[in-house]
């Protein structure tokens, strides 16, 4: 049994992982701006949004690294490791694979400060944290120049159905970010 590296079946894993990788980012970064907003419901408390960004952030990186694992040993593009982690040295769209490497870095620089985030004080964390909203617009730029699925109508759609749904989240942040929350407000 010959085992190719390259083909059809890396390629469909490598552009399946990362559309599942920028939705559920897209979905993160919902969940953190929700989170942030101190906002919660008897139905939702807000341990719970806590706990399900946390495990849906661990889950980006799931899928992130299967990306970036099939991607390189997919031999067809040539992209190694090093182009995977180290932005603009890739021979392959080499701006659009680099946007791709930072976002990575970045979100692995969020993910290791927030494990680590007892050691190195909530200040610093909250700092480094905020690269994560820097991760998705940058991996939404390289997945619109690096993938092929931005050239069809469904690959489009699902990209302005991510802006739409980050928009509409950070309006609705934005226009309640002035208004006490109603628990603040209750005298005891």
């Amino acid at each position: 049994m010959n085992l190719s590296l390259n083909g059809p079946g890396l390629w469909y894993v490598t552009r399946a992982t990362g559309i599942v990788t920028l939705l559920m980012l897209t979905f993160s970064v919902f969940l953190g701006v929700v989170t942030r907003s101190r906002r919660s419901t008897r139905r939702l408390p807000r341990f719970v949004l806590v706990g399900l960004h946390r495990n849906v952030s661990l889950m980006v990186m799931v899928f992130l690294a299967l990306h970036v694992l099939t991607t390189v040993i997919d031999s067809y593009t040539n992209i190694s490791v090093l182009d995977a982690f180290v932005p603009f040295l890739s021979q392959y769209r080499p701006v659009y694979l680099g946007l791709g490497a930072l976002a990575c870095d970045a979100l692995i620089v969020v993910v290791v400060t927030s494990l680590l985030r007892e050691r190195i004080g909530f200040r610093t964390w909250k700092t480094l944290h905020l690269l994560s909203y820097l991760c998705w617009p940058v991996a939404l730029v390289h997945a619109w120049g690096t993938g092929t699925d931005p050239g069809v109508a469904w690959g489009r759609w699902i990209g302005y159905g991510c802006v739409a749904f980050i928009a509409c989240v950070v309006g609705w942040r934005v226009a309640i970010g002035a208004r006490p929350n109603r628990a603040d407000t209750l005298a005891p």
